[in-house]
């Protein structure tokens, strides 16, 4: 089951198109973050909401739950979404 629902996350953005596209792009982001912990570089930002210690969440988890408490914003432009 997907937490936080859909239908919850959509009164935070525009369209479903922009919860696919801000969700996804975020995910790749925190993907790259936790590749590069080891590089020693620091790129990329990290999750923006506090991770269990129980349990390890996937990257869309971790994006869906920032846009859903606001930590994670977009900004539509002519060229697609930032």
């Amino acid at each position: 089951m997907i937490e936080p629902k859909i239908e919850t996350l959509l009164e935070d953005v525009d369209s479903k198109y922009t919860l696919v596209i801000l969700s996804a792009k975020r995910s790749r982001q925190i993907n790259a973050y936790f590749t590069q912990l080891g590089e020693g570089t620091a790129e990329y930002t990290p999750p923006q909401v506090p991770l269990r210690a129980d349990r390890a969440p996937k990257s869309l988890s971790i994006a869906l739950q920032e846009i859903s408490e606001g930590t994670v914003t977009y900004e539509r432009t002519a060229d697609g979404i930032k």
